[in-house]
Formats: C-alpha cells, sequence, structure tokens
C-alpha cells in the first residue's frame, strides 16, 4: 500500500440546514478508504482521510470536524481506540464512529461509541454518522 497524503475535498452540495458535515475518515486500507470517502462525498459529506493517528491528528488540528469513522486497527503504533480517546478528551465536539473487522463491541471500553463490524454496507455508515451529527 502506497502512503499518500490526506485530502480535504468537499463534495459541494449541502446537508439540511445548508451546513455540510466534515467528517474524517481514519483507515489504512486504500481501497476501503477510497470507497467509504467517495460514497460520502457523494452524499453530501466533505471528507478528509488519514491512514494514521498521527495524521488524523494533524487533520483535526487544521479546523473543526463533526465526525471520526476510524478503523480499531492502524498503521503505527496507536490504534483507532488511542485515536478516540483523543477525540473525546481534545476534541469533545467531534463524534467518533468506529469500525471494525475483528474487535468485537464488548472490547471498545465505552458504551458511548458505536461499533460497526466489518464488512459494512456504506449507506450504514452514513446513517451512523448523521445520527451521531444530529446529537
Amino acid at each position: 500500500m502506497t502512503s499518500a497524503s490526506p485530502e480535504a475535498k468537499g463534495s459541494g452540495s449541502a446537508a439540511a440546514g445548508g451546513v455540510t458535515p466534515r467528517i474524517l475518515i481514519a483507515e489504512d486500507d486504500v481501497l476501503i478508504r477510497a470507497a467509504a470517502a467517495h460514497y460520502l462525498r457523494g452524499v453530501g459529506f466533505e471528507v478528509l482521510e488519514a491512514i494514521s493517528v498521527e495524521q488524523a491528528l494533524e487533520l483535526l488540528r487544521a479546523g473543526p470536524v463533526d465526525a471520526v469513522f476510524a478503523d480499531v486497527k492502524l498503521s503505527g503504533a496507536q490504534t483507532g481506540l488511542d485515536l478516540m480517546r483523543i477525540v473525546q478528551a481534545d476534541f469533545p465536539r467531534s463524534k467518533v464512529l468506529l469500525t471494525s473487522g475483528v474487535v468485537k463491541a464488548d472490547e471498545v471500553p465505552t458504551k458511548a461509541i458505536t461499533l460497526l463490524r466489518k464488512p459494512y454496507f456504506l449507506f450504514e455508515v452514513e446513517r451512523h454518522l448523521r445520527a451521531l451529527i444530529a446529537g
């Protein structure tokens, strides 16, 4: 897998209320990340992409993000669970949706976080993200 720099591309279409939700996808599998990003842009999200916790944190520091969609297993020393803890502590306005094909829901340390099992349908990701952002 090649390491590409994160992208910040908006879909150009606004969500209900005229505000485009800004989502950060932290996923080191390029095909999964690209498919999710493409779908979410197509349904009206602005999407940022990261392959590691380090890249995700750079993007979070650069500007507000409504929600983070992160795989539990990421490249590098830190995991999606580490990212979740950092987001909750340092970026409390950002919601977190985790995904994994190997981690079970009871292994996620908080009930406040949704774990979406892989494989998932992209419309499920959209539904969960919209619900999280709506509050």
